[in-house]
């Protein structure tokens, strides 16, 4: 939409960057928190979603003393994932609030390798904290719970292995990202 003749855009609504010369230089690069935060988000998503709801691996307190024998403790569980699941929604609410923020100043156009590198070290930073946390530290639940007890250490690492891999990949692509370009 183009604005009335004599009206100048005020440079909060240009929807393009700025010339260089007048920018000075490259500008903020891609915002890395909001790119975090969504892929905390989208971490927590994948987990309660398919972890939780399709595969129905576990809930959120099946190896606290909850496993979803009874109505009682399946709606307990229900709840808990619904509270984990507003967690997450508040993670990506937030990635997008200052993804938003971000989009909306002055910036040099931003490479997709830098938001694929922000959301793989969300996901994987997600798998690693509630991996440790929920699995070994608070044993609240652990990934595979349909496999026999002596099994559920060997899904939890992986588990741990995956975030790990997913966190480096994500910081190696973030750092080739911000390299500076070749012109």
């Amino acid at each position: 939409m183009s604005e009335p003749a004599g009206r100048p855009v005020p440079a909060r609504r240009r929807r393009t960057a700025p010339p260089a010369t007048e920018r000075g230089g490259e500008g903020p690069g891609f915002p890395l928190a909001a790119g975090i935060l969504l892929g905390l988000g989208l971490g927590g998503f994948f987990d309660g979603i398919v972890l939780h709801q399709i595969l129905q691996w576990h809930h959120m307190a099946t190896s606290a003393g909850y496993p979803p024998d009874s109505v009682e403790n399946l709606k307990l569980n229900s709840l808990l994932d619904g509270l984990f699941h507003a967690t997450t929604y508040i993670f990506t609410l937030a990635g997008l609030v200052l993804l938003w923020r971000a989009a909306r100043q002055r910036h040099s156009p931003w490479r997709a390798s830098a938001l694929l590198a922000t959301l793989l070290m969300g996901f994987g930073l997600f798998n690693l904290v509630e991996g440790i946390v929920n699995h070994h530290i608070l044993g609240l639940h652990h990934v595979n719970e349909t496999v026999p007890r002596g099994q559920w250490i060997w899904w939890d690492v992986g588990f741990l292995i995956w975030g790990a891999a997913m966190l480096a990949g994500g910081w190696a692509l973030w750092r080739r990202a911000n390299a500076p370009r070749r012109p």
